[in-house]
């Protein structure tokens, strides 16, 4: 088979399942559980990198085939799945389709820009990144999750434009040129116990 296999990938593809279940579940209109598995795709990726720096002796082919899978999965997770949620919302007037795929388009030049720099990156040095150009994707695992937390506030007639409106700036930030801090371990942390809360919180509210 083509193709690595090794644990440094399994978590990316762990993440990777959980969006396509969330997109099952959004054709369906469960909510709840396609948020959740947001939620879970965004902690999978959190960790990947990690998991995957764990593993000293990684040739310099596995190292190209985890950047690359981790932003093809990433574009699902992150791209693909929050803009057919805005979809399934009821966002099916042409320009508000547009708005949806732009945003799609948005994450695919975010992602492959990331793969060219980390790429060239890997080649000049060894250390790890500590800056990101643009907002990553992964956040888009946060930010919705909390949109949706605030829907009894914004009410369900309001909430479909609130939430296209959230899309085309997160969208913008995606491709913005500037610099975002690289989390550390306390950041991490901390969007630990963010995640746990809205989990926590969409099961209580919907």
């Amino acid at each position: 088979m083509i193709g690595f296999y090794n644990y440094t990938v399994i978590l990316t593809y762990i993440g990777l399942m959980f969006s396509v279940l969330g997109i099952m579940e959004t054709l369906h209109g469960h909510w709840k559980l396609a948020i959740l598995f947001l939620v879970f795709s965004g902690a999978c990726d959190m960790f990947d990198g990690k998991i995957a720096r764990s593993k000293k002796d990684r040739t310099e082919e596995e190292k190209r085939f985890g950047i690359q899978i981790d932003s093809l999965c990433d574009l699902v997770c992150f791209g693909v799945f929050p803009a057919l949620i805005g979809y399934s919302l009821g966002l099916h007037q042409l320009w508000e389709r547009m708005v949806l795929v732009l945003y799609v388009i948005a994450a695919v030049i975010r992602l492959g820009y990331f793969n060219v720099m980390e790429e060239k990156r890997q080649t000049e040095t060894s250390e790890c990144r500590k800056f990101y150009q643009g907002l990553p994707v992964t956040s888009s695992a946060i930010i919705f999750p909390v949109v949706f937390l605030c829907k009894g506030l914004i009410g369900p007639e309001y909430f479909r434009f609130v939430y296209l409106g959230v899309l085309a700036i997160v969208g913008i930030l995606f491709i913005g040129d500037f610099k975002v801090v690289k989390p550390g371990n306390k950041a991490i942390l901390a969007f630990v116990v963010v995640g746990t809360v809205i989990i926590l919180k969409i099961l209580r509210v919907f």
